[in-house]
């Protein structure tokens, strides 16, 4: 910039020397006079000194203004220098001086001997020295266009890693570097990364198991050792590839991603097949990776290989629990499935039989014919087995007939007839045309036992009595016989009670404890013939459950009791929610959801008024079904209730994840109210809704004693006798007129006294 300006004023100055020049040597003025020459030339200089000032102030403005960029730029530069943490330094070779500059300033390191190589080398980590040497040498030898290294440097008591970079910027007219400058950063936690990284990575190669890790779409970008070793495929085999399982469809893998999405992972056993062609079994465990937005970045999954302990397993496992000859399920094995059907408390039948004249055959044609026909006669009963329907082998020609989650007298009996019929059609072995008879003794959990032992030993005992008569079955008791042609009768029953309308629908009054009005009413129903009169519950709602015909009832009480509810809103005489209870078999029903948007259009109420009451026993069947469920019905507006709450499988696990209203609490809980238990009971219940944002119903109210301790409670809801038996639906209505105060209890309303 200076030697432009210089260049300005040459010309300047040229200017106006030009016209004196030409003025003095003019021919004109030759002929002038004295005077008129000396005003030209004082006129000329004036004028030059007024441009000299004009070019001297237009210097010195550009000169501040190009002062003042040098400071902002020297900010600048201090402030990047403060903001990325590195230091520029700038070493002249010649003297020897090596200054280092950072967001602090400018200052000079003590001076170094023009041929130290290189620079600074007792704070340089002796390790690294030589490394530094031959990389500044390069450069200053000119093989490469800039210095760079990463190396240790002494920094008080430790030594801390860096990356310096630089280049020659001045250099002599014979080329010898005179002046170099450049950056370092300090990388120490970089390396420290890179370090645990390798660590890291060291580790994943060294595992037996395998690891995969992919992309957000499920690609692979690396496996290690382990996978390949499972596998037989090398990385680039894979990597860019989706994931390679037998077992895992797309249609599974995204059902596994799905789950990791939510949940944050997945384990399961999976099928492959090695490169080589054999299967392989392996355990997966899948898991996410999340950044610091919390969206997922990578998925990693670890593979163990299962192939020998599962072989091995399924040996031992079929040698300790299968009949050598028949190949069925042995002893043990039912005696297992007994067991674990007693700790569920799953109705189960079991139908225990044998042949009437096995011993005659074997006595008359030898044991190995005898094993034969035991073959056929398992190969032949086999056929009526399914999931819940197992045939076991109990030793000798001793079989058994396991009916699980049923004790419908209808379908045992049926299972019976069936295996008879089964016995009864001739069997060829080794040319001998057989015929045998069969005897089946029946037993039914619990009704006949509460332990496997006691239920076999009651059946054999059934089997023996049935084999007195010869090729029949025998329930275990004359009872269970009594109560078989009784169930047929019920269920008949229902069947034209179904037909002729005779189910009516009761509503028994809910009451607020806060404001002693009345917020709502529970659907009861009610079975009542013109030849048996009313139909216990107890009676008919078991037998409606195992045969199924509680669906049909369930529907009919749900729209009558929208219909009447439908009618007291548009009366004014309720603005509160009729409860409904669902059946398992209803909750279960895949199409429940269409059936009750249904039923609310048809009749026109709110789901606003609708609360739906659903038992513990029904969700925990299929928790995550059931949730899926109980969202749906809540986005349509609809208030879930969740009935007889603690007298079941209670997970609070669940409990927190279902989208509930209320929680009911049980008659049983209310009417042990007067023990220390049962008033632990109550106070947990409602406390547990409390927390958990949920409204309290308490069922059974009978006494002046136990309104006031559910009070004291501050239970939000209360339904019982006290305040109402269930009523009719005109009854009802009377009842919502009358607007009954929470403290009064009307004499019509006291509990009726039943023998």
């Amino acid at each position: 910039m200076v030697s432009n300006n210089n260049k300005i004023i040459s010309t300047l100055c040229l200017s106006l020397i030009a016209p004196v020049s030409y003025a003095s040597n003019s021919p004109v003025l030759e002929n002038t006079s004295s005077i008129s020459q000396s005003h030209w030339l004082i006129g000329f200089l004036i004028l030059g000194v007024i441009v000299f000032v004009a070019l001297s102030v237009f210097i010195y403005s550009r000169l501040k203004r190009y002062q003042s960029a040098m400071r902002y730029s020297d900010q600048r530069l201090n402030f990047s220098l403060w903001a990325s943490g590195d230091e520029m330094w700038d070493w002249h070779i010649n003297d020897g001086q090596l200054f280092r500059t950072n967001s602090k300033g400018t200052y000079r390191l003590s001076k170094v001997h023009p041929n130290l190589f290189p620079p600074n080398k007792p704070h340089i980590h002796p390790n690294d020295v030589n490394r530094v040497r031959l990389n500044l040498s390069s450069h200053l030898k000119g093989e490469t266009d800039a210095f760079e290294c990463v190396y240790r440097i002494k920094y008080q008591t430790e030594w801390r890693w860096i990356l310096d970079k630089g280049r020659i910027v001045t250099r002599a007219d014979n080329g010898k570097p005179l002046r170099m400058t450049g950056i370092f950063k300090d990388i120490q936690q970089l390396k420290q990364a890179e370090s645990e990284l390798e660590v890291f990575a060291k580790s994943i190669d060294n595992l037996s198991e395998g690891v995969i890790i992919l992309n957000p779409d499920l690609n692979i970008i690396h496996v290690n050792p382990g996978y390949s070793k499972i596998t037989g495929y090398q990385p680039e085999d894979v990597i860019g590839d989706k994931i390679r399982f037998t077992s895992i469809s797309p249609a599974l893998l995204n059902e596994i991603k799905h789950q990791v999405d939510t949940t944050g992972i997945w384990r399961g056993d999976i099928t492959g097949q090695h490169k080589a062609g054999e299967m392989f079994l392996a355990y997966v465990t899948a898991n996410c990776i999340k950044d610091e937005a919390g969206n997922i970045s990578n998925y990693v999954a670890i593979v163990s290989d299962t192939t020998r302990r599962k072989t091995a397993e399924a040996k031992l496992k079929k040698m300790a629990s299968t009949d050598a000859l028949t190949g069925l399920p042995n002893r043990n094995v039912f005696f297992e499935k007994l067991q674990d059907c007693v700790d569920k408390r799953r109705p189960t039948a079991v139908l225990v039989f044998d042949l009437d004249n096995f011993k005659k055959i074997n006595d008359s044609l030898g044991h190995q014919l005898g094993d034969s026909l035991l073959v056929e006669i398992a190969k032949r009963i086999r056929v009526m087995t399914h999931n819940f329907h197992t045939l076991y082998r109990l030793g000798g020609d001793e079989f058994a007939f396991v009916m699980e989650k049923t004790n419908d007298i209808q379908k045992v009996t049926s299972a019976a007839k069936e295996i008879l019929a089964h016995l009864s059609k001739p069997f060829t072995v080794q040319k001998h045309e057989l015929v045998v008879a069969g005897s089946i003794g029946i037993v039914l959990y619990p009704d006949d036992g509460k332990q496997p032992e006691t239920l076999l030993r009651n059946a054999d005992t059934a089997m023996y009595h049935a084999k007195e008569a010869g090729n029949r079955y025998l329930f275990f008791s004359d009872d269970m016989n009594k109560q078989a042609v009784k169930r047929l009768q019920v269920e008949n029953l229902i069947r034209l009670g179904l037909k002729e309308d005779y189910f009516q629908v009761y509503y028994q009054p809910k009451m607020s404890f806060e404001t002693g009005k009345l917020v709502g009413m529970e659907a009861l129903v009610r079975f009542v013939t013109p030849q048996k009169g009313v139909v216990s519950p107890g009676t008919f709602i078991p037998i409606a459950e195992e045969t199924g015909q509680i669906v049909e009832i369930g529907d009919l009480v749900l729209k009558k009791a929208c219909v009447d509810m439908k009618r007291w809103v548009d009366q004014g005489l309720i603005d509160g929610r009729v409860a409904v209870n669902l059946s398992a078999r209803q909750f279960n029903l895949p199409n429940l959801l269409q059936r009750i948007d249904e039923v609310l259009e048809e009749t026109g109420l709110s789901p606003a008024n609708l609360e739906l009451e659903i038992t513990e026993g029904t969700v925990m069947d299929s928790p995550q079904g059931a949730i899926n469920t109980m969202y749906q019905l809540r986005d349509r507006g609809i208030h879930l209730a969740m009935d007889d709450f603690g007298t079941g499988y209670s997970s609070l696990s669940y409990l927190r994840k279902f989208p509930l209203n209320t929680l009911k609490i049980d008659k049983a809980f209310v009417d042990d109210s007067k023990s220390d238990i049962g008033k632990a009971m109550i106070d947990t219940i409602i406390t547990i809704a409390r927390n958990l944002g949920l409204s309290t119903v308490a069922e059974g109210v009978e006494t002046v004693e136990q309104q006031r301790f559910m009070a004291d409670k501050n239970c939000d809801v209360l339904q019982g006798y006290l305040y109402s038996k269930p009523l009719s639906a005109e009854e009802f209505a009377r009842f919502a007129r009358a607007e009954i105060n929470f403290d009064i209890v009307p004499p019509a309303l006291v509990p009726e006294k039943t023998a």
